[in-house]
């Protein structure tokens, strides 16, 4: 893996500059599967609590786990997609701790083998490209969940504990200690959730808890190699959650360490109502979770062949996919950009271009005024309101210069709610562009020898004034006139 040195930023806050802020995070992924990761309970997120559990999710006595075969090619390939080692040999763990949520006091993960290691992630940053290094991807099951009366189980009259949860199949994302700021997390995070949603193997919806962070953060004096003492942040629920919460820690840390005072090795918890961290827990180490192999499942044997049948199957990375359509389609990096954010929207681009020839319009239309019409969730878009050929034959139009692009505009909205074609929209409310010379002269020359002053100015040479005439024009069409030759006939008309 290639590592490369962080260059220095300045904390949020002014007065903090004689101190680096290091931060590498902890993400949870749930995967998709439609059962438990070992048992055959279903995974459906939304059931009545405690009716998707049985007794090997709940680890009663004399019940044997299964590993879920889906699971784990989903995980080999979270590992792929982020440039990591996938080991050929591998092993599950106990680590035990007790809480409520974990009905067997022990959770199977992985400690000393995991399934894949040394990956990375890139992310954009003022300086250039940053790679930010994956040290492990594993795969654990999940606990359950906690439902307090109150905000929090600070101060709540009393709590009750959803089993649905327990048992399904997660992926850890642990990266190295290269994020330097709040705002390259929030950038990790993202390229992490853009990444995994490509691939298919999770749905990666931070409101619904199956994209989970926790940070841990640092300071350190500017120039030095130390790790300062760090503290794990938990409860965040979002990416803003993230960004404002390691800035928040990140000031609190410095004030300490300002004053001479120390900081304590903790885990702390964000409160989105103080917008502050607040202590939970000293931080356990792996000695208090007395890690040891399961005893109920043999070790992970992958065979090299079906990794790369895997491998195989993997989609156009969003990396390579950007590279592509600037390389290919001649877009601009923003674009592409824009464009590769999601892979429903890529590929409904990729289509549309096909249909028309023009990858150009088919960008400018699919970012702005189709995206403005999609539905979106937790930053991704979850569907395209219009089909591909619906699209295709609209812009065809608008390429034949049979509408104006002001027009296409309302065609197209009304394509959104109705699901009409473009062709009758535009026959029934009598759309078509004007192109007719003959017809457009008459206007012109109307709207001239209506607004005289106007028309003198742009002989003096004023140029802001055609743009009133062709206003006027247009509002005499109902923004049927073909624009560029209506400032075609204006300029022959007005010529000096």
């Amino acid at each position: 893996m290639a590592e490369q040195a962080a260059p220095a930023q300045a904390l949020p806050d002014p007065g903090h500059d004689e101190f680096e802020v290091v931060i590498g995070l902890e993400v949870h992924a749930e995967l998709s599967t439609r059962s438990k990761l070992f048992c055959g309970c279903s995974t459906a997120f939304g059931a009545p609590p405690n009716t998707q559990v049985c007794p090997v999710c709940l680890g009663l006595p004399g019940v044997l786990p299964v590993l879920n075969e889906r699971a784990v090619e989903l995980a080999v390939k979270a590992g792929l997609a982020l440039h990591c080692q996938i080991a050929p040999f591998s092993k599950f763990d106990r680590k035990n701790y007790f809480y409520p949520d974990l009905p067997k006091a022990y959770q199977i993960s992985q400690y000393d083998l995991p399934l894949c290691r040394d990956g990375y992630v890139e992310i954009a940053a003022p300086e250039g490209v940053r790679r930010i290094g994956i040290v492990r991807v594993h795969l654990e099951e999940e606990a359950g969940k906690s439902v307090h009366s109150g905000e929090s189980i600070v101060g709540s009259e009393y709590s009750n504990i959803d089993y649905n949860r327990v048992g399904i199949p997660l992926i850890e994302i642990v990266s190295q200690p290269d994020l330097r700021s709040p705002e390259e997390a929030r950038a990790y995070l993202e390229q992490l959730r853009t990444t995994l949603r490509y691939i298919g193997v999770s749905d990666v919806r931070m409101e619904e808890g199956s994209l989970r962070c926790d940070a841990n953060i640092s300071l350190r004096p500017r120039g030095s190699d130390e790790l300062g003492t760090k503290t794990e942040v938990k409860n965040m629920n979002s990416f803003r959650a993230v960004a404002r919460a390691l800035a928040f820690e990140a000031r609190r840390q410095a004030e300490l360490l300002r004053r001479g005072e120390r900081v304590v090795q903790e885990t702390r918890a964000w409160s989105e109502a103080r917008q502050e961290t607040v202590s939970m827990r000293s931080k356990e180490e792996a000695d208090d979770y007395r890690y040891f192999p399961e005893p109920d499942l043999a070790p992970l044997v992958l065979d090299p062949g079906q990794v790369e049948r895997w491998r195989a199957e993997l989609p156009e990375l969003p990396d390579a996919r950007r590279a592509r359509f600037v390389r290919e389609y001649g877009l601009p990096p923003y674009d592409a950009g824009v464009l590769t954010g999601s892979r429903i929207v890529a590929d409904f681009f990729e289509a549309v271009a096909a249909r028309v020839g023009d990858a150009k319009l088919a960008s400018n239309w699919v970012m702005g005024e189709v995206l403005r019409h999609a539905p979106t969730e937790g930053g991704e878009v979850e569907a395209i309101p219009v089909s591909v050929q619906g699209l295709a034959e609209l812009l065809e139009l608008v390429k034949r210069g049979t509408v104006s692009q002001p027009a296409a505009k309302e065609v197209l909205e009304e394509m959104v709610h109705s699901g009409r074609p473009a062709g009758e929209i535009v026959r029934e409310r009598g759309l078509e562009q004007i192109s007719d010379r003959g017809a457009l002269e008459a206007v012109v020359d109307r709207v001239i020898h209506e607004n005289p002053k106007p028309a003198a100015d742009v002989r003096a040479g004023e140029g802001k004034a055609i743009g009133f005439l062709m206003g006027q024009v247009m509002k005499q069409t109902q923004g049927k006139a073909n624009p560029q030759q209506v400032r075609a006939l204006l300029e022959e008309r007005l010529r000096p």
